[in-house]
């Protein structure tokens, strides 16, 4: 019999498994709270129910734990980089962040991603799976306890594409913001997606306070096409209407992710036509110099940048630079796993 993933279960579905096994509802709460509260993974742990749960939770239940395989510290700015080896052996990566409101976590919600966008590290090693609730859940209950930080934060922007998980994803934020569990509030969540058009409009209709980031890249449809291969099917228009919806239906800002890219989108004219193009949504551009990429010749230049972000600013777009973190370490997201992969990592990893 395989067991059930309890890390994954909401407490109402804790509820009805435990009482289809013959065991008390109010149980369902304890059990939940050494889950999510205590973060306790170990049934035998559990002290305040008898023996024989523990003995049948062991017996039908199972928690999928992640394992270091390496953690890289910043000498920088104390930004930790993990690569987290799953319980079937595949690797993902998690970013803990440090910002002056706290810390903040860039967690992974597939294994590699299908969307296949040009200046991304994350496709390289290829699309395997996506994540359940419990594993990307498990990636902020296994840094915390690594690093001894209480995560303030959470940014659905590590490898994979959020939105084409939508089910596992609206199941972590269900979650992660239980009030009888970690508590997070969904204002402090922030998802990003390059742009699943359909999927938006679900996450809008279910009016959960997360924060929608979107991977724009580009203001016209030829040169995101170009680096983009999901705006072949939901072009930009499509795009900024289903933003628009988020808007009106969240009452949320929407933020514009802009990796500006030497040749590609970096001219004075591109932030004009991206003016021209955002101007009166309640939004703010994000602009991210591109980490370099040893596959990709994609580069920015520090002082085109500045000059991208003045001119928004000149022409009423609300814009900042992303600062960059973790540059001494690898920190675009693929790049640990697409190494991992190549050098075959193995549990235990190194640099811990």
């Amino acid at each position: 019999m395989e067991k059930i993933d309890i890390l994954s279960l909401d407490l109402n579905e804790l509820e009805c498994k435990l009482e289809a096994l013959g065991q008390k509802k109010f149980r369902a709460k304890q059990i939940f709270q050494w889950l999510h509260v205590k973060k306790i993974f170990d049934f035998d742990e559990m002290t305040n129910i008898s023996v024989q749960l523990r003995a049948t939770l062991k017996e039908n239940f199972c928690v999928n734990r992640l394992f270091v395989a390496k953690r890289l510290e910043s000498c920088m700015d104390n930004t930790v980089k993990y690569l987290y080896e799953l319980e079937d052996g595949n690797f993902v990566e998690t970013v803990l962040m440090e910002y002056h409101h706290g810390m903040s976590l860039c967690v992974s919600t597939q294994v590699g991603c299908k969307m296949g966008c040009k200046f991304c590290a994350s496709a390289i090693a290829g699309y395997v799976r996506s994540l359940s609730a419990s594993e990307i859940l498990m990636q902020i209950y296994e840094t915390e306890k690594n690093s001894s930080v209480k995560i303030s934060g959470v940014v659905l922007m590590g490898i994979g594409e959020p939105l084409d998980n939508f089910d596992n994803v609206v199941k972590f934020f269900r979650l992660v913001s239980h009030k009888d569990g970690y508590n997070l509030s969904l204002r402090h969540v922030t998802v990003s997606t390059c742009g699943i058009v359909p999927k938006i409009y679900q996450l809008a209709d279910l009016k959960l306070g997360v924060t929608l980031s979107v991977s724009l890249h580009s203001a016209d449809n030829d040169s995101r096409s170009r680096i983009m291969p999901i705006n072949k099917t939901y072009n930009i228009e499509k795009l900024l209407d289903a933003c628009r919806y988020y808007i009106n239906t969240t009452g949320r800002r929407v933020t514009f992710e802009y990796a500006v890219i030497d040749n590609i989108n970096s001219a004075v004219n591109d932030a004009d036509t991206l003016s021209d193009l955002i101007r009166g949504m309640n939004c703010h551009v994000n602009l991210i110099p591109v980490n370099s990429v040893k596959e990709r010749n994609y580069k920015s230049d520090s002082v085109q940048v500045k000059k991208f972000a003045a001119q928004l600013e000149k022409r009423g777009i609300n814009a900042t630079v992303r600062r960059t973190l973790g540059s001494d370490i690898e920190a675009a997201c693929g790049q640990l796993r697409r190494d991992a992969i190549t050098k075959n990592c193995k549990n235990g990893g190194v640099d811990l």
